[in-house]
Order: structure tokens, then C-alpha cells, then sequence
């Protein structure tokens, strides 16, 4: 059996593998997933992703499956209980910030129709895909990331810098960066 060819990072093990194979670099429409990565990714911020994947699903339990409707109403309380959630990364600031995001994310879809109408209209609707031959050809920034997080910013958004806005196109596909002999662009 021929072995598959991917972008280098995620060959560290199974659930990297998986994560690259099946989610990264492929484009969400869909709210609630959108909701789930800017909250995964403003969590990564300091560290590495895949310290965040192997927690994912604790944040999924923690935090009502992402759900910014009920998290957009929590309370002292259950900061404290996050504070204490051995599943999640416990970032007091960034607890917070995923509080008060939810806040923002239910007033930007009242202005847009949906957040998703808000993200992709910084792409024209379509991912861009930017055909990296290696890995360092892959910057952490762009001028896109920049204009959105400055707009995510103005509009009350917390933990939302361009990198991790970068990192959060690359994760829900407004931007394909996998590698040109990566085999996901095979398949379309």
C-alpha cells in the first residue's frame, strides 16, 4: 500500500492525521462549526494547536458543545467550574473572552443573516488557495487576517489576533494551505 503524502505538520500521530485529513483546509458554512474553531483557535493562542486537539472534546463537554447561545449567558459560577475543568485549557482571560465572543458572535449574525455570511465575505464567498509548495512558503499572517481581525476587534472581539485569525481561515478553509504534493488536493 502506497503511503499517503501530507503536510508535515500533522504526522505526529492518529488524531493529527485525522484533524488534516478530514477538517482542515475544507470549507465551513455551517455557525455552530465556525463558532467551535474561533473558539478552539483563540484558546491555541500561546500554544500549539495540537495541545488543543487533544483536548477538544473536554472543551466540546465544558463548554455545552459550543453552543454561544447558553455561552453567551454564563456566569460567575460557571467561570469558576471552567476554572477548575481539568478537560480544557484554564485561561481565566480567555474564558472570558470566549463569554463575551459569544456575545459578539450572536450580535454580528443578527447584523449579517449569519456569522458565516460575515467571515466569508472577507473571501468573496470561496476559499483562496494559495498553492504552498512546503511548509515555510506558508505565512502566519496576510493582509486578509489582518483586516479581520481589526474588524472582529472593533466589532468587541477578544483573543482574536491576526495569527490566530490566520490560523482559524487555514482551520475552516477560507484559505487552502496544504502542500502542493499534499494528497487532500487530489481529491478536490
Amino acid at each position: 500500500m502506497e503511503k499517503k503524502i501530507r503536510c508535515q505538520w500533522c504526522e505526529k500521530d492518529h488524531l493529527y492525521r485525522n484533524y488534516h485529513d478530514n477538517e482542515w483546509g475544507k470549507p465551513v458554512y455551517n455557525d455552530e462549526t465556525l463558532f467551535e474553531f474561533l473558539t478552539l483557535e483563540s484558546f491555541q493562542a500561546g500554544l500549539s494547536w495540537y495541545t488543543i486537539l487533544v483536548k477538544r472534546e473536554g472543551f466540546r463537554e465544558a463548554f455545552d458543545n459550543f453552543n454561544y447561545h447558553k455561552i453567551a449567558k454564563y456566569s460567575e459560577q460557571k467561570v469558576e467550574e471552567l476554572l477548575n475543568d481539568s478537560r480544557i485549557v484554564k485561561n481565566r482571560l480567555k474564558i472570558f473572552a470566549t463569554i463575551n465572543n459569544a456575545q459578539k458572535f450572536i450580535e454580528v449574525q443578527k447584523d449579517f443573516g449569519s456569522f458565516s455570511n460575515y467571515i466569508w465575505a472577507f473571501t468573496g464567498g470561496q476559499p483562496i488557495d494559495n498553492h504552498p509548495k512546503e511548509l515555510k512558503d506558508i505565512p502566519a499572517t496576510t493582509a486578509i487576517s489582518d483586516k479581520i481581525s481589526k474588524d472582529l476587534k472593533k466589532r468587541g472581539f477578544k483573543f482574536l489576533g491576526s495569527t490566530t485569525i490566520y490560523a482559524f481561515m487555514q482551520a475552516v478553509g477560507m484559505v487552502n494551505d496544504h502542500i502542493a504534493n499534499c494528497f487532500t488536493r487530489e481529491r478536490g
